[in-house]
């Protein structure tokens, strides 16, 4: 082509005179030729000449900007690595979560069907997530009640319509949760019928077993009009000599929603039980008094106040137990008179033991209020202890009536469940 664009410049300047034009005209195109071919060379030469300029003046551009930079130079290369790292860091995390969500691809599909045909509709966000998931929710549920399983509880019922009495029979429970280090249980079975919470049955501790055989019966004089609105509780605690006793599960039963005609037993799965928030059983008052020249500590049973209602008219017959402790045992006992239906009675009753200054260390001073009752057994409402070894109030109110003789000192002390107390005394003797 290039031949051809100069051929006609050539025929036009050419004379018919001599040889001379036409070796003009024969020469032409060769340098044009030439002349063209040179250029490409030089071009890309000139190229990879202009990049390495463009790289060495950026260099020199970057270098000068860092040496205005008023830093030391291992501040400027200190700060540089922490940087890689947190690109580091990012990086990782990113891959990390990459990782987790192709995991829960994978977990959602192994579902029923593999995947889900809401999802292929594109519908709303939780359609998407039950097509992850390969679930529907009557699945979910069905999953969560597999994974809640706690165990099973045997139980009989009858109840004797000429004497008005309802008999529950415990039998056994299988299949329990381990709620020990050990993999095991303690378990026994607290059996009340609600809502009175005054009278309620336990059964005997089995210890380190997850299927327990009780065969124990426990007896309720209800008449049967006012069955139908109580509710029998039977709840699986796993015991601990040093500590609250867990619950396990449950099992309710609405008196009004079974067949009383005829005696029952079944088996039936135990229901999660929520932990009841700690019951408010009252305070009481009492006064310390040591007289280390004669070894007498006298302690004075003042007053009590709110305290839980225990009899079906909503009061309490309060009275108060003292027992001197050492050892985790008994040494001697005192009691006040009983006050009748009152829930905040005044005492101001004085009991008076001999102890030697060397012995008060070892002494532990237990106070019990109990509700009076004529005909069953009378209740514990609360507890407290007081010595050395005790925490909290009971220790405080301690020391400070070894810390200023002969002179009474009086405080109030929130009542506790006497199990509680009782475990930490066994606790304390434990230790030893």
């Amino acid at each position: 082509m290039k031949f051809n664009l100069f051929r006609p410049q050539a025929v036009a300047a050419a004379e018919p005179t001599g040889v001379t034009g036409v070796t003009t005209a024969t020469m032409a195109p060769t340098q044009a030729y030439v002349s063209t071919s040179v250029p490409d060379t030089s071009g890309s030469n000139n190229t990879e000449i202009s990049k390495n300029d463009m790289f060495e003046e950026i260099k020199s551009k970057f270098l000068n900007e860092i040496e205005k930079i008023p830093l030391p130079p291992w501040a400027l290369i200190a700060i540089a690595v922490v940087a890689a790292l947190l690109i580091l860091t990012c990086c990782f995390c990113i891959i990390k979560k990459c990782c987790c969500k192709k995991k829960k691809n994978k977990k959602g599909k192994k579902g029923k069907d593999g995947f889900n045909m809401k999802n292929m509709q594109g519908e709303d966000d939780e359609d998407d997530d039950e097509g992850e998931t390969g679930l529907t929710e009557e699945e979910k549920e069905e999953e969560e009640k597999e994974e809640e399983k706690l165990g099973k509880l045997q139980y009989s019922i009858d109840y004797d319509f000429e004497n008005a009495k309802l008999t529950v029979g415990i039998l056994q429970a299988a299949d329990l949760i381990s709620m020990d280090s050990g993999g095991t249980s303690d378990p026994y079975v607290k059996v009340q019928l609600l809502p009175e919470k005054k009278k309620k049955y336990d059964t005997k501790v089995h210890k380190k077993t997850l299927n327990p055989v009780f065969n124990e019966t426990f007896v309720f004089k209800v008449p049967y009009e006012e069955l139908g609105g109580k509710t029998l509780s039977m709840s699986v605690y796993d015991y601990d000599r040093f500590s609250k006793h867990d619950v396990i599960g449950e099992v309710k039963i609405p008196m009004n929603t079974i067949d009383l005609g005829r005696p029952i037993e079944e088996w039936k799965d135990l229901d999660s039980a929520d932990q009841e928030e700690p019951e408010k059983l009252g305070d009481i008052c009492i006064s310390l008094r040591y007289v280390p020249t004669a070894g007498k500590l006298t302690v004075c049973i003042l007053e009590a106040k709110n305290l839980k209602k225990m009899d079906a008219c909503g009061l309490s017959d309060p009275y108060v137990k003292i027992q001197l402790l050492q050892g985790g045992k008994r040494l001697k006992k005192k009691k006040t008179t009983v006050k009748k239906n009152t829930l905040n009675p005044y005492y101001n009753e004085s009991f008076s033991f001999e102890i030697p200054l060397e012995q008060m260390q070892k002494i532990l001073v237990a106070v019990t209020v109990f509700d009076y009752d004529k005909i069953g057994k009378n209740d514990a409402i609360g507890k407290i202890f007081v010595g050395s070894k005790a925490t909290g109030l009971g220790l405080k109110h301690w020391s400070d009536m070894l810390t200023n003789p002969r002179r009474p000192i009086a405080q109030w002390h929130p009542l506790q469940p006497e199990e509680d107390i009782d475990g930490q005394l066994a606790s304390l003797n434990a230790k030893k």
